[in-house]
């Protein structure tokens, strides 16, 4: 899950049905993948919006 959540992030015109598939033979639903998928792309669609309007940390996050 985190590999695949890791390239979709990083290299997502890479992506191909055999990333899916291997979500399947560790044991997830077609919903599990969906799911992982959305969360991934939501906090990358998230970031990109926050980082285009230049929104800066909290004080009480830290950077690393």
């Amino acid at each position: 899950m985190i590999a695949y959540a890791v390239k979709l992030t990083r290299s997502p015109g890479e992506m191909e049905q055999a990333d899916v598939e291997a979500l399947r033979v560790a044991g997830f639903s077609d919903r599990d993948v969906l799911d992982i998928t959305e969360v991934t792309a939501y906090y990358a669609y998230a970031n990109r919006i926050a980082d285009g309007l230049g929104i800066t940390l909290e004080e009480w996050i830290p950077e690393d």
